[in-house]
């Protein structure tokens, strides 16, 4: 038997799954910030000799921390047709379609964890600006003994981020990495569906092994790529945090609850 009841929840709770009114200004917002991020990364894409000392020294830190597996790791699977194709189509397809594919299922199901997960891609992705401006970095590929497996063995990449727009001297930090653990992080908190949060821990890791294997960046990068990420991510949430404080605390709500009471939407994906 359903019954009328008053909650009283939070207003975030209240709204979190209400129509996509507003999604038009979402799309400008996330837009906008996606413009300037990339007309940012473009700045460095002449310091070649910049680009590639700073790579030389970031793999010597490698050496000196026992990191500098990318040559070997690489090698060891190229004979592999279908392990390099694998890991090609985890470069192109874990990436923007599954941060667009979270933003969108985030939006529908949980504007709060969707207005986390966009601000802490902007907070993060300033802070990449700055390494990406300051401290160019040539990717492996451009060394001798690797191979560019994405450009040679697929084309699928330059539709998703075509090559004129793109910094080749922006390795780090690999946001790849980064914005792919941010993502899975929050869908994983968002969510109780076991095949969602397998997918939200098998992503990262499987973006973590890509990013190497076809010669796109150095360990650090995802390292310091995971590092800015889950520092946009506390900004982000501290700034959510802040904002509420100056929010209406409650407000009442007429909802159509069952025997067993309610479980607000926004909970779960």
């Amino acid at each position: 038997m359903v019954r009328q009841l008053k909650i009283i929840v939070a207003p975030e709770i209240a709204g979190g799954t209400r129509g996509w009114r507003h999604f038009p200004g979402q799309v400008f917002i996330v837009t906008v910030a996606a413009l300037i991020y990339f007309g940012v990364r473009m700045i460095t894409k002449g310091a070649d000799v910049a680009a590639f000392k700073n790579a030389y020294d970031l793999l010597t830190l490698e050496s000196t921390l026992g990191l500098d597996f990318e040559a070997w790791s690489q090698s060891a699977v190229l004979d592999y047709h279908w392990v390099v194709t694998f890991f090609n189509w985890v470069y192109i397809w874990l990436h923007w379609p599954v941060i667009v594919g979270a933003l969108l299922a985030l939006y529908h199901f949980n504007r709060r964890r969707y207005t986390l997960l966009r601000n802490a891609m902007i907070v993060s992705g300033a802070l990449g600006l700055v390494f990406f401006a300051l401290f160019p970095v040539a990717p492996p590929r451009f060394f001798d003994g690797f191979t560019d497996t994405v450009a040679e063995l697929s084309t699928s990449y330059k539709f998703l981020q075509p090559p004129s727009i793109v910094n080749k001297y922006a390795a780090l930090p690999s946001f790849h990495v980064g914005w792919n653990v941010l993502a899975c992080v929050v869908l994983f908190r968002s969510t109780r569906s076991i095949p969602v949060r397998v997918f939200a821990v098998a992503s990262p890791l499987l973006m973590a092994v890509a990013v190497v294997l076809t010669g796109n960046h150095w360990v650090v990068d995802g390292f310091v790529g995971i590092a800015l990420a889950m520092i946009g991510l506390y900004v982000a949430h501290r700034l959510g945090w802040l904002t509420r404080r100056w929010q209406e605390p409650t407000e009442e709500v007429e909802e159509e609850v069952g025997p067993a009471g309610i479980e607000p939407a926004t909970e779960r994906l």
